[in-house]
């Protein structure tokens, strides 16, 4: 008699972080009551892709991007000005803030069909010198600017 073979519960991924943000992991998964690191991150993973899957699609959106990244990378701040200026048409306006240790928080607000602001923020935190990066948005969208 020949047993069916399991389907698996479970695939394992191998990720490698900077060490303050595993410390950080860890400090967040027992703040928060998780069982392990593997139960935080799924959560964590499927929390961002129902959002994106409820929010992304063809609806106009207003929202912000928020950069965190170290200003002394070379040529980092030209390629982010160059994105930026490839999407005039959905970044409404920046601001730009130096933070210590070479570092700069950028702000855009932005407003767009929620794919490309998708699509923007991806390729503004891809960016090699970007430390952090995050979409927000609501359907909530801006009046018309005359």
């Amino acid at each position: 008699m020949s047993r069916k073979a399991k389907t698996p519960t479970a695939a394992r991924v191998t990720i490698s972080l900077p060490v303050s943000l595993f410390d950080e992991l860890d400090a967040m998964v027992e703040a928060r009551g998780f069982a392990n690191r593997s139960q935080a991150l799924s959560k964590i993973i499927s929390e961002h892709l129902v959002r994106d899957a409820e929010q992304l699609g063809r609806q106009i959106m207003a929202g912000t991007i928020t950069l965190i990244y170290d200003h002394t990378k070379p040529g980092l701040q030209s390629r982010l000005m160059k994105l930026q200026h490839r999407y005039l048409k959905e970044i409404i306006s920046s601001q730009h803030v130096h933070l210590e240790n070479h570092h700069s928080l950028e702000v855009l607000l932005v407003q767009g069909p929620g794919r490309r602001l998708r699509q923007i923020a991806d390729a503004l935190i891809a960016c090699k010198g970007v430390k952090h990066g995050n979409l927000n948005v609501t359907s909530t969208i801006l009046p018309p600017i005359y």
